[in-house]
């Protein structure tokens, strides 16, 4: 077992832990969690044995073996299989030992490092390296490619392949899937969840340590404490005990205020129904977690647009691509105000090219696009981190945006992403990836966008400031498009997806499980033809079911408001016809003085039935006609 005892340790003046403890078992998968600070990285590097601690005991068994992976890939020659192949060291010593053995001519030791190879299954090792790569989202001809050939994120994704290569006791991976999208995350968290070692896990994306992990354990306040449960059993854990105390409880209950208000008003309203239902789900999800975040520096959120027209932009059967390649083709959207739309796709399929188009930052091929004179775009993607000034502070850089406003305006606003006092007016070069990322971020709040477009937003983003973003998202009144592999972000700040596949885009039917099953559909397809039939017969029955609804909705809808019509003079006339017989069952209503009344009254109640009876006919006859309409399309679409 790992087991740390009152282990103090400090990195300059800081002490990171003071007097902590904890005990991690074999097999155990653990998320380590805290705020970015906190020492997390620096807890890693005490594990690795790269630095020391200050006070206490750290003890790991001697004959483990400790994967992790490297932050820096060089720029190899080599191919990307044989750099992965590389993270096993044993097979990498046995080799080298039989090709010394072989050159000495020692058939003892030939035969000895042989039988070693084969004990580790060594000849399997290709194909194992080949699956990882695969996995990862490296295409077959990519195996044979130099790692020098490969982008950053790229070469962390050969970096993670070769961590996962090595047969370790002990597996350290901090952040593994920054760099990743959806489908690989998905892949990641399967394989993971599958291999029989102890693992520590830093993340910040909830959905995959509740998928990956079975342990918890925090990092805050200088103190480790183990949870003996995933993400979300931390979450309830610590949420009970925060949730006791009368201040968080208040601010908690702000948080609900403001989204039930934007229920109350729109759930009523057809145009904001699909929005109102969002902001429900969301509703349910925060009155759980809120709590685990009410100590956060983080609070933000997007004022209202100067402008919301409609539509924002269209695109009409475009092209886009780069060079001679076209990526994506006859791609048609009118990008309505208030449409909140998750995009969906595999690795390489296009989103980040289709994000750049709406962007501006890429021209179309062929085909149009139109905006309105008043769109106004808010874009997020990584290179925006590199397009900040290292040599100036973030007051700085919102002051190029407003020169003509006040400092102590800008200082409030950025208070919100906790850059305050001289945080506020430092050069930012020493910034981490995530403080980069949230200034980026501030920029874009700050110009007031009707368009927000965000490819990866929550990469380097802690928990607390995913959760403050998604709080902002939900409130926001402009049309969103999210490119993200978190997918808690995803479920709580879109109404509906887009697919982007084999080139073209279009509607996804369906929510984030039905996505991964439709995935795992294609994967099996691809393996089986038995299974291509299977998912291209699901495919049909839905597309089937799609078209049965619209044509539900447009043959019912107008018999559908006759009976409402009906429904509701009805309703009217049964308290005429009330009001009549209350009259009458009185006494005195046939009274000599009352005569005229008891006149009027019986001639208005003979009118009312009359009425009644011909409403009722016509009701029952609008629901035959219904049901009849419904049995007719069933039998057009037979199940």
């Amino acid at each position: 077992m790992l087991e740390l005892k009152n282990l103090t340790l400090r990195r300059g003046l800081k002490v990171l832990l003071d007097q902590a403890s904890v005990t991690v078992n074999p097999n155990q998968r653990v998320g380590l969690i805290g705020k970015n600070g906190t020492g997390k990285s620096s807890l890693f590097a005490l594990i690795k044995g790269e630095i020391t601690q200050d006070a206490g005991d750290i003890s790991v068994p001697k004959h483990w073996k400790i994967a992790s992976v490297a932050q820096e890939t060089p720029a190899l020659a080599v191919s990307a299989l044989d750099y992965v192949l590389q993270g096993d060291a044993e097979l990498q010593a046995f080799q080298t030992a039989l090709a010394a053995a072989e050159a000495a001519n020692d058939g003892m030791k030939q035969a000895e490092y042989h039988a070693r190879l084969e004990e580790i299954d060594a000849y399997t090792a290709p194909a194992r390296a080949a699956k990882l790569l695969g996995g990862l989202g490296f295409s077959q001809e990519e195996h044979a490619k130099s790692v020098k050939e490969f982008s950053g994120g790229w070469r962390m994704r050969l970096n993670l392949a070769q961590a996962l290569m090595c047969r370790a006791d002990l597996l350290l991976l901090d952040e593994p899937t920054n760099h990743l999208d959806l489908e690989t995350v998905l892949w990641l968290e399967n394989h993971l969840a599958n291999l029989p070692c102890t693992q520590i896990i830093i993340s910040h994306d909830r959905d995959f340590l509740n998928a990956a992990t079975t342990q918890t354990v925090e990092l805050a306040n200088q103190k480790l404490t183990l949870y003996g449960g995933g993400y979300d059993f931390y979450q309830t854990e610590r949420a009970r005990r925060l949730a006791q105390q009368q201040a968080a409880y208040a601010k908690q209950q702000a948080h609900i205020k403001h989204l039930q208000s934007f229920i109350d008003r729109f759930k009523a309203k057809a145009t904001k129904a699909v929005q109102a239902q969002s902001r429900m789900k969301a509703l349910a999800k925060l009155e759980r977690i809120a709590p685990a975040h009410l100590d956060s520096e983080f609070s933000f959120e997007f004022d209202s647009p100067a402008h919301l027209p409609n539509p924002l932009l269209k695109l009409d059967k475009a092209a886009l691509g780069y060079g001679s390649s076209t990526v994506l083709h006859d791609i048609t959207l009118s990008l309505e105000s208030g449409a909140r739309y998750g995009l969906l796709g595999v690795n390489d399929s296009g989103k980040s090219t289709f994000i750049k188009a709406l962007a501006g930052e890429l021209e179309l091929r062929s085909g149009s696009i139109t905006k309105s004179d008043k769109l106004n775009i808010g874009y997020f993607a990584q290179h925006q981190l590199d397009t900040l000034r290292d040599d100036q502070s973030p007051v700085w850089h919102i002051q190029q945006l407003s020169p003509a406003v006040r400092e102590q305006e800008i200082r409030n606003f950025l208070g919100g992403f906790n850059f305050v006092g001289d945080a506020a007016l430092q050069k930012i070069e020493p910034f981490s990836g995530g403080e980069k990322a949230r200034l980026a971020l501030a920029m874009i709040v700050w110009q007031k966008p009707n368009l927000l477009l965000l490819d990866e937003p929550t990469n380097h983003l802690d928990l607390d400031m995913r959760h403050a973003l998604t709080l902002a998202l939900q409130s926001f009144q402009g049309a969103l498009i999210v490119v993200s592999h978190d997918r808690s972000l995803l479920e709580a700040t879109t109404d509906s997806f887009l697919l982007i596949d084999q080139g073209r885009l279009k509607p996804f039917d369906g929510d984030l499980n039905d996505y991964r099953q439709w995935r795992l559909a294609q994967e099996n397809a691809a393996a089986s033809p038995a299974a291509s039939v299977q998912s291209q017969n699901r495919k049909d029955t839905k597309r089937l079911e799609a078209q049965m609804r619209q044509e539900k909705a447009r043959r019912t809808k107008p018999i559908q408001q006759k009976i409402d019509q009906a429904e509701k003079e009805m309703a009217g006339l049964t308290e005429i016809q009330t009001a009549c017989e209350t009259f009458l069952a009185q006494e005195d209503a046939y009274s000599d003085e009352n005569k005229a009344e008891l006149q009027k009254t019986l001639a208005k109640l003979t009118e009312t039935k009359v009425k009644l009876t011909k409403l009722e006919e016509s009701w029952l006859s609008h629901q035959e006609e219904l049901e009849r309409v419904h049995a007719e399309i069933e039998a057009q679409f037979p199940s």
